[in-house]
């Protein structure tokens, strides 16, 4: 009786998580990560994720959750009707030297699981990054 019970309830378990609808079913990002390169250290930058809504009808992007406080994402207001574009601008305020990956988490509304948006890179410190920029004969990575 046990294991009819368990496997009922393992049957259900399954059967809801495959149910669950995926914010990528209603909205397409043009691309979902970006890679800011080498940036100087303070020098804030940000970026466009563009989007198209492909569902049927109007969306609304609910909320657009940064990993932590140095990544602020800025998501559009309203909805947005069936076939149109937007974007979420992603920006990242550099303070501190070394390596970064972070995320921020859309949430569509009435969509149970959110699509992950991702932004790397290398912040240098101001010495590191002339020397970066001396090498590359002087261009600007990170304004892109």
């Amino acid at each position: 009786m046990k294991r009819v019970l368990l496997f009922a309830g393992a049957l259900i378990l399954s059967a809801s998580l495959f149910a669950q609808k995926k914010a990528e079913d209603v909205v397409k990002f043009k691309e979902t990560a970006h890679d800011f390169g080498k940036i100087k250290q303070g020098t804030p930058v940000t970026y466009n994720f563009e989007f198209t809504n492909t569902s049927d009808g109007p969306v609304v992007i609910e909320s657009a959750s940064p990993s932590c406080g140095c990544t602020t994402p800025v998501k559009p207001e309203g909805a947005i009707a069936k076939g149109k574009d937007d974007k979420i601008i992603a920006g990242f305020n550099a303070a501190a030297p070394g390596p970064f990956n972070k995320t921020i988490a859309i949430k569509v509304a009435g969509i149970d699981l959110p699509v992950t948006l991702r932004i790397t890179g290398m912040v240098l410190s101001a010495d590191d990054y002339a020397k970066f920029q001396s090498g590359q004969g002087g261009a600007k990575p990170g304004s892109r």
